[in-house]
Formats: structure tokens, sequence, C-alpha cells
């Protein structure tokens, strides 16, 4: 018999979380260093993240676990445990996975002892973990995004036995707190205050990857982030799939306006932001609280994904077109200086040229300061795949008609703040300029500027001298007047 299986029956594992995945660090702890000591150096982790804010705040969780049990990062896919934290919000994002695993492949010839792991939104595919388990089965680990808390057990489970471990949850059983992260910034951090999507448009494969909309409870969030900024945080992101939507789920309701202002409230956080906002949930109490707490940043993402009502209707997106230009009109007139960001997919099955028109036609009422435009990914399992699909000239040639719009339109609002002093919270040194150092405006634009790694984690007060598209060049407008938080 197993010896785990042996300590479960004697009950000297845990069944309660995060008591267990406490226990199976220690246990994994013991292994990693004899397994260290055997190679003469410490085992080694990579973790490759595809995707977005939620899966990078996984990332950051997943490699606390690593670092925890003895790994040491790196950034070589040669590491001893190679780990990708995959997306399925379009297909491309998927053969990118397997060709990255392609190559693995000759990699684990030459190291027989590399463990090789997936987990995240695509694992959450039944026909995809067939494929691994089919044309992949050098693959160690599998499992989704319902119980990445497991790496521990899972890791320990693989390391003591053999063959493909794989554990994919259909839904969460519960939010596991207080396991270990690493995060990838000492000043800024995300915070996850909900999980799972509940709206359902028809394009969309998120909620059937990561379930239903399930909020933490607020004095989780609010002990996290006092945490963070304890430890030098001066910047939260605050995360969900709808963050409009958060808090209806809980036992004792809070809406997510509620919680903004209560976030607002805890000393050392300097700037909070957030995202994904849902048009359709998007409220007047929510928009009076960014115009009214200093502490969230007058920058709000807002998807639009298509201007005509018709082709939002198919969408199931629930709002059309006038709810959406009026909704930028409330921001607009209570906070001016907003910036707004924006989802745009073009070429959605059965959109026209007319469909396509209107789309154009908020892109110049609303003037984003910029918007991330994506071509219809056809997603297996969603009502639009059902759909009567377009002809890939036709969308190719439409797409670079809005992203042309797109760019003009944001080159043009980037240059409003030019002449003027603004803060800037500095993120790292300049890659491309020796000298600079590159940080974010409230409004989220970048700006470079003459500095150094003493600035980095610090909001400095910047004169913008010249717009150059999309970010600024600046030139600190005081040096004595920086403040040293952080």
């Amino acid at each position: 018999m197993d010896q785990n299986i042996e300590y479960c029956l004697a009950g000297l594992i845990p069944e309660r979380e995060p008591e267990r995945q406490i226990y199976f660090m220690e246990q994994m702890k013991k292994l990693a260093a004899q397994r260290s000591a055997e190679k003469g150096r410490p085992l080694t982790c990579m973790i490759h993240t595809f995707g977005c804010q939620m899966n990078a705040r996984d990332s950051e969780k997943l490699l606390g676990i690593l670092e925890q049990i003895g790994f040491v990062e790196t950034d070589s896919e040669e590491a001893d445990f190679v780990l990708y934290n995959t997306c399925t919000v379009r297909d491309n994002a998927n053969q990118k996975v397997y060709g990255h695993l392609g190559r693995l492949k000759s990699l684990k010839k030459k190291n027989s002892d590399m463990i090789i792991s997936l987990c995240g939104c695509m694992m959450q595919e039944k026909e995809v973990v067939q494929r691994i388990r089919k044309s992949y089965p050098f693959v160690d680990i599998v499992f989704g995004t319902h119980n990445i808390f497991k790496l521990a057990e899972l890791l320990y489970i693989r390391m003591t036995g053999s063959g493909m471990v794989i554990d994919v949850w259909e839904s969460a059983r519960e939010i596991v707190e207080d396991l270990p992260v690493e995060r990838k910034y000492p000043f800024k951090s995300g915070v996850n205050i909900m999980f799972g999507c509940n709206n359902l448009c028809s394009y969309c494969i998120v909620p059937y990857v990561r379930g239903r909309e399930r909020s933490r409870k607020p004095e989780d969030i609010l002990g996290e982030i006092r945490r963070l900024a304890a430890d030098g945080v001066v910047e939260v992101m605050l995360l969900g799939q709808n963050v409009n939507s958060y808090g209806k789920n809980l036992e004792r309701p809070i809406t997510f306006a509620q919680l903004l202002k209560q976030v607002n409230e805890i000393e050392g956080i300097e700037r909070i932001r957030f995202m994904t906002s849902h048009p359709k949930d998007l409220s007047d109490e929510l928009i009076e609280v960014m115009a009214s707490c200093e502490k969230v940043c007058r920058h709000l993402h807002l998807p639009l994904q298509s201007g005509s009502s018709r082709v939002l209707r198919m969408m199931n997106r629930c709002y059309t077109k006038e709810d959406y230009l009026t909704l930028v009109d409330k921001l607009r007139n209570r906070i001016p200086d907003i910036g707004l960001t924006t989802d745009i997919i073009v070429g959605f099955p059965g959109e026209t040229e007319e469909d396509f028109q209107e789309t154009i036609e908020v892109v110049r009422k609303v003037r984003y300061d910029s918007a991330f435009t994506f071509i219809y990914s056809k997603r297996t399992g969603t009502p639009a795949a059902e759909m009567e699909q377009l002809s890939e000239a036709v969308v190719k040639e439409r797409f670079d008609r809005l992203l042309k719009e797109v760019q003009n339109i944001a080159g043009q609002v980037c240059t409003r703040d030019a002449g003027t002093v603004q803060k800037v919270l500095v993120e790292c040194l300049n890659d491309h300029q020796e000298g600079d150092v590159s940080g974010r405006l409230e409004n989220n634009t970048m700006v470079h500027f003459p500095g150094d790694a003493s600035l980095i984690g610090k909001l400095v007060d910047v004169y913008l001298e010249e717009a150059k598209g999309f970010y600024y060049m600046g030139k600190t407008a005081c040096p004595d007047k920086v403040d040293t938080i952080g």
C-alpha cells in the first residue's frame, strides 16, 4: 500500500485546506532537498504564463508554492520543473502551447528527470486533456483552474510514483486562502476578488473553464491588501472576470463599489486599479465611488466588443450601443479626465459591413486611450461556434481598418497631458534607452524619463515633454520631490 494512503487512513494527512497543502509542501521540501543533494545544486523551475492578469496572478501563487518547497526560479525551459499556465480564449493560444510542448519533448530526452506540467484554462477542455494523454505522453502533471492550490500535492504524487498525473475538476469546491505567493513586482500586486463568470457571452469559453462566479469574502480581500501594504506594495489591481458583479453570491452581499471604498481606506496603498468591468453591471454607485475615492485610478477598461446593437444581441452582451455610449457620457461627466480602454472583436459570425461601420462610429465617438482588437476566434462548445463564419479575407480587411482607426485616435488622445506635470509610478529600467526608467500615469499611459533603479517602485512627479503616439517622454519635474513610498 502507498505510504500516503496509509497516512490518510491513519488520519495523519489533513483533509481540510490549506492544512493539507501545508503538509504536502513539507513533504516536498524533504524530497526536493534530497534530489538537490543528489544533483549537487538547487532544483530549478520555470513557469510560462499565457493569457490574462488572472493567469499571471495564478502563476505568482504557483511560483510561491514552488519556492516554498525549495525550487529556484529560472527563465530557461531546461529547468528541472517546467509549468505552462495556459489560456484558451483564442485558438492561437492553444496552438502556442502545443508548439512549446514539441520543443520540451527533445529537452526531456536529454534530462529524463525533468518534470513537465500543464495547468490553467486550456486543461479544463476534455478534448485537450485527451490529446495531451494520447499525443504528449511525456507530460507529467495536468491540472485545471479550480485546484491550482494542489500543486505541491500533485508534484509529490508524481515524484513518488510513475505515469501521468491528471487532476482536473469540473467545478470549484472551495476558495483556498493563505498559501504562499511570489510576486513579480515588490511594489504592485494583483488581488483576486472573485473567480468565474456568469455572463455566458456566446463567443466566450471562459465560463466553461473558469466556472460560475465565486466572490472572496471582503475580510479576506482586505486582510490580503493590508499585508501587501505592510510589505511595501503601493498599487493593487483588483481582479475578476467581471468585478462589477462582485459580492452578489456572498452570505452577506456587498457591492463592488462598497468594497472599493474600503480598499481606498487602507493606509499605504496609493493606487487602486481593477479589471475587468462588464458594461451591463456598471452602476451609478461605482461611478460615484471612482470619482470620490482619491486612490482609485482615473482609468477604466470597459469592453465594447462590437458597436452594433444587433451583433451585441447575438453576442449575448445584454446592452446596446446606446446603453454603452450613455455609460461613457456618465463616466466623462463625473470624471472628465478618465482614461478609457476597451476590447473589440472583429468578424463575429453574421457581422455585416454595416455592423462593422457602427463599431468604427463608436470608436470615433468614445476616442479610446487604447483598444485591444481581436479577430473572432471560434471556440468549440460556445453558441457562436455553431453560427455561420465569415471569410478570413473579409475579417482581416476589417481588422486592419479598425486597427488603423484605433491607433490614429489613440495617438491624438495621448497628447492631452503633454506639457503638464503628472505622477508616474516607476516600474522598471527602460530596456531600449540606457539611463531611462519607465512607469505609468494614473490613466495607465506609459512614460519614459531619465532615472536609475533607485526610483523603481516610487511615485515621481514628471514633466511630460512630448507625446510619442502611445507614450510620453518626460523629465523629473523636481528632483527633490520624489515620494519615497515603497
